[in-house]
């Protein structure tokens, strides 16, 4: 990485390649969280490696956020992981959003810092290609 390289706006966000989510796996239970830890709240354990999370998924639950600018606030099951995130390119309304509808892992510019690094974003929006479903 260089100082003009994108910084993800998450830690488990990984631009090095294709970007996708990784999770810290509890090597004893197989538990998966986003972002450090210390022990597993499944287990207890304190080991973990890395996981990659599948870049495509369905919506298992939403809102739609109203105010000036209407937006859609989804849980996405990722191969039995839940992502907590917003769903984009698509209108912000019951007649475009669904449960179950297939979404697929996209990045967007969060802005830049003060010495110009563009921070990248993560969100969901509908699947419209025929990428696979495993990583």
């Amino acid at each position: 990485m260089t100082d003009t390289d994108p910084i993800p706006y998450v830690d488990y966000l990984d631009l090095s390649g294709e970007p996708q989510l990784v999770t810290q796996a509890c090597t004893q239970c197989g538990a998966q969280f986003f972002g450090r830890r210390n022990a597993c709240a499944a287990c207890s354990a304190t080991t973990f490696v890395e996981k990659p999370v599948q870049r495509t998924g369905h919506i298992s639950s939403f809102t739609i956020v109203s105010g000036k600018t209407p937006y859609v606030s989804a849980i996405v099951d990722c191969a039995g992981v839940s992502v907590r995130a917003t769903v984009i390119n698509v209108e912000a309304d019951a007649d475009h959003v669904h449960l179950a509808m297939p979404v697929q892992l996209t990045t967007y510019s969060a802005g830049h810092d003060a010495d110009g690094r563009e921070a990248i974003g993560y969100a969901f929006e509908p699947q419209t290609t025929a990428e696979e479903t495993s990583i």
